[in-house]
């Protein structure tokens, strides 16, 4: 059973599209330790390990966790609790593959690094790394932020470098591209929106292509940063 693990703040016409994929929705409750625009991000809460592990932060909700664990998963706690503003909000938010993990290490929470260690590590300044970034597949990414595009040409991976703005935050100006979708199979990158009315998706539709992966409008409006979209597999 896949599960996607989302914002709370979720529409119903988002959630209708993933059930009819037969996804099983799972709320990121809201978290008033940080501030409202990212209150129920995912990426902000957690962080997935590997396909049996997540990392919460120690304040999370309750009947959430409980969720994730009648799902199979072994829960791990972050040491410190998240902070409300930059860069105590940061400590989850890193770019966690099979083959890699990428953050500002200087504010990592010293719990999630410890469960890093066989990867290879790579630092970069920008603290929301995740936010910032989209995994397309294991060797292709799309991001805001020309560090972590460098970094990740580093590693011999492909990655567009897309122009921050025209992605929704309320109350912020934009959000950023990672948070805006997700991979529901290795085929299909799921997005809050479309690309048809995101102003650079004609560049990401041939990126897309070009990596035969297939975009899928969960909504038929501009693109949403939700904080990601995480897909799971119940045990």
């Amino acid at each position: 059973m896949k599960v996607a693990i989302v914002d709370f703040r979720i529409s119903k016409e988002e959630i209708k599209s993933l059930q009819d994929l037969n996804i099983k929705v799972l709320k990121c409750p809201s978290y008033e330790g940080v501030y409202a625009a990212i209150s129920g991000h995912p990426d902000i809460q957690i962080n997935v390990l590997s396909k049996s592990d997540i990392m919460v932060h120690p304040k999370i909700n309750d009947d959430f966790m409980k969720e994730l664990s009648k799902l199979g998963y072994n829960i791990h706690f972050s040491f410190n609790d998240i902070g409300f503003n930059y860069p105590g909000n940061i400590i989850l938010n890193a770019l966690n593959t099979e083959k890699f993990f990428l953050h500002n290490l200087t504010y990592t929470d010293k719990n999630l690094l410890n469960y890093i260690d066989d990867k290879k590590i790579l630092n970069v300044s920008q603290g929301y790394t995740k936010c910032s970034t989209a995994i397309i597949s294991k060797d292709a990414f799309l991001t805001n932020d020309i560090k972590i595009k460098e970094s990740l040409d580093s590693l011999g991976a492909d990655v567009l470098l897309l122009p921050p703005g025209d992605i929704e935050l309320f109350p912020l100006n934009y959000g950023f591209i990672g948070g805006t979708c997700g991979l529901i199979d290795k085929n299909t990158l799921a997005f809050f929106g479309s690309l048809d009315k995101y102003v650079y998706g004609d560049k990401v539709k041939m990126f897309l292509k070009k990596h035969n992966i297939t975009p899928l409008y969960l909504k038929e409006s501009g693109l949403t940063d939700r904080g990601s979209l995480f897909i799971i597999e119940g045990q």
